[in-house]
């Protein structure tokens, strides 16, 4: 009794802070951009590859990856030259005909733009608003750069690797929280509160500790995230669309992975862990080997067990970090279940010592940063576990190794 009281006071707060600012937040409620991209009707009806081709709405990307195994490389290219957007956002394309699809989709996009940018006919703002956006893909086509996604519907989804996909032994995926999309995901201020910042710092943190390792960190913004505090963040409404994508570009990884390259380590920041919370039952062993949640919300459940995944789970919250200030409840559609750091919650807590409020989870010198390093890399002995979570829980991979 005295816990359902403590729900119903939480969840009556929780419902007076967003009613108290729905006056500011009513215009930032998102609309989820799901489904494939443009140009999935024309993709269907193209026979040039002599068969049906995947379905982008419903095909297993495991089956997308064995049609393309069997398909002759002239009509790869083919496909490429007349379906950019949709393969390049096609779960169990090979790599780097993803890759290469999703450049020619971003020069495209840059070229429409410029096009824009220069037409009397549009207004001052509109040419205005078209010159910074061919900017913004110019910036994109640098050198170097990678995309497995990109999708400018919306506010934008992308999704870019860091490191040598094909070759990694060892790949981690970045799941975003809250304002992240096609014009903020990179941002050169605070970088660290961005899915491309947190995936470079992690990647050069795994590199620290295994200098001889190939590796990979994906920072996927694969899904429309909230735009500030209100209603979008208080409820999973986007997380619920965002989490059949993040199985799908999972599965595809596992399906186009090679050599001896282990599952991914996949890492939840802020809403991102109600969206990995929602996929974790549907991911499989190969899609995912860990999940880790920082600055979590909550995940949609109460226990760990209720998540239903052969995942190792991991949990990380800064002491002062604001999102402790959240209700822990689910009542009426707000809110977001337990935080996965209570001891009861069934998680591994790690150490975030000297991490940076509720964005500073991977700031180089943190031992958060140090802790998901090592889970990424598979040596758990080296994780610095929260000593003050639980009795024990400094042992928090004592099951782990020898």
């Amino acid at each position: 009794m005295p816990r359902l009281k403590r729900t119903a006071i939480a969840a009556v707060l929780m419902a007076a802070i967003v009613s108290g600012t729905a006056g500011w937040v009513a215009g930032a409620e998102q609309t989820a951009v799901t489904g494939p991209p443009p140009g999935a009707a024309a993709w269907r009806a193209d026979d040039t590859a002599g068969a049906r081709l995947p379905d982008p709405a419903t095909a297993d990307p495991a089956d997308v990856s064995r049609f393309f195994a069997t398909l002759p490389e002239d009509r790869r290219q083919q496909l490429l030259e007349r379906h950019p957007l949709v393969l390049g956002n096609l779960d169990g394309v090979p790599t780097a005909l993803r890759v290469a699809a999703n450049a020619r989709a971003i020069a495209a996009e840059r070229d429409r733009e410029a096009a824009r940018a220069a037409d009397p006919d549009v207004t001052a703002g509109g040419r205005a608003q078209a010159r910074a956006l061919a900017d913004r893909y110019a910036r994109l086509l640098a050198p170097g750069r990678q995309f497995l996604a990109f999708d400018p519907r919306g506010r934008g989804q992308i999704a870019e690797i860091h490191g040598d996909l094909a070759s990694a032994r060892k790949v981690a995926v970045v799941v975003p929280g809250s304002d992240i999309d096609l014009a903020t995901f990179d941002r050169a201020d605070k970088p660290e509160g961005t899915p491309a910042g947190m995936a470079r710092s992690l990647r050069a943190e795994m590199s620290r500790q295994a200098p001889g390792v190939e590796t990979a960190v994906i920072a996927w913004v694969g899904y429309t995230t909230p735009v500030g505090l209100g209603p979008d963040a208080a409820t999973g409404r986007l997380a619920e669309a965002g989490a059949p994508r993040l199985e799908r570009f999972l599965a595809g990884l596992a399906a186009t992975r090679t050599g001896t390259a282990a599952a991914p380590t996949v890492f939840c920041h802020s809403y991102g862990s109600v969206v990995c919370g929602l996929a974790a039952p549907k991911l499989s062993a190969a899609e995912a080997g860990d999940l880790v949640v920082f600055g979590s919300p909550g995940m949609h459940a109460d226990r760990a067990s209720e998540l239903r995944t052969g995942a190792r789970l991991w949990a990380a919250r800064d002491a002062d970090d604001w999102i402790r200030h959240v209700p822990n409840v689910r009542f009426l559609g707000l809110g977001h279940g337990a935080d996965p750091t209570d001891p009861d919650f069934g998680a591994r807590v790690v150490s975030a010592d000297r991490a940076r409020g509720h964005t500073g989870y991977l700031a180089p010198g943190t031992e958060s940063l140090r802790g998901f390093a090592a889970i990424a890399l598979g040596r758990y002995a080296a994780v610095p576990c929260a000593s003050d979570a639980a009795p024990g829980a400094q042992r928090c991979t004592h099951d782990l190794v020898a």
